[in-house]
């Protein structure tokens, strides 16, 4: 999966189940109502690169891109429905990590800045968020639900882990297989974002 970096204006800087300490591994809608993304876009895209990796392998911090103070970030998938099976927050030496882990591929990514009210989709409920900047997490084909009428993943929804950047992660909706999530952060920063293989997982990092 190549992501695309729309170029766009940031105010801010820089900056498993379960929660995580540094030394955790990254083993780590359309349509959607959730939330109102605040983005300019402009410039040219930049391509980021995709990473590939044994089972729980973290790569180091020097083969990761540099962080990005640029939204909208947007990632193609590969596959047109994408099962959820786990999610994982951690910290680490400069950053905070989310990981979503797929059974089969990768959906459709974009993470945008998000103003208050941030909504539940499809309901349209808003959602009480800590933090005092906020990020949301559209995939696009990936989704919790199987055709079965059961559920892939069964883990938390809502991750409170009081990090000195993420404070909160909670889902926002899984709707007509798209998955919202909102990243509650203590300020505005810079962040990256993506995959690994064996298991496929998308990672996102928020910068302090």
């Amino acid at each position: 999966m190549t992501f695309i970096v729309l170029l766009t204006a940031c105010s801010g800087g820089p900056g498993a189940s379960g929660t995580a300490t540094a030394s955790s591994t990254a083993g780590s809608s359309t349509g959607s109502s959730a939330g109102s993304p605040s983005t300019t876009a402009s410039g040219t895209p930049v391509e980021i690169p995709s990473l590939s990796a044994e089972p729980s392998a973290e790569p180091s911090d020097s083969a990761l891109q540099a962080f990005g103070c640029t939204f909208p970030i947007h990632g193609d998938g590969t596959m047109p429905r994408a099962q959820l099976t786990d999610v994982r927050v951690a910290t680490h030496d400069g950053y905070d990590r989310i990981v979503f882990e797929f059974a089969n591929g990768v959906p459709e990514l974009t993470i945008s800045q998000a103003t208050p009210p941030l909504l539940a989709d499809a309901s349209g409920m808003e959602l009480n968020v800590d933090g005092t900047a906020f990020l949301q997490i559209l995939m696009h084909g990936g989704t919790k639900q199987t055709d079965a009428g059961g559920s892939s993943y069964t883990g938390s929804t809502d991750f409170t882990p009081g990090f000195d950047q993420l404070v909160e992660l909670i889902e926002g909706g899984d709707f007509e297989a798209v998955n919202t999530w909102y990243a509650g952060l203590n300020a505005n920063g810079c962040a990256r974002a993506f995959t690994l293989s064996n298991p496929s997982r998308i990672v996102v990092d928020v910068q302090r």
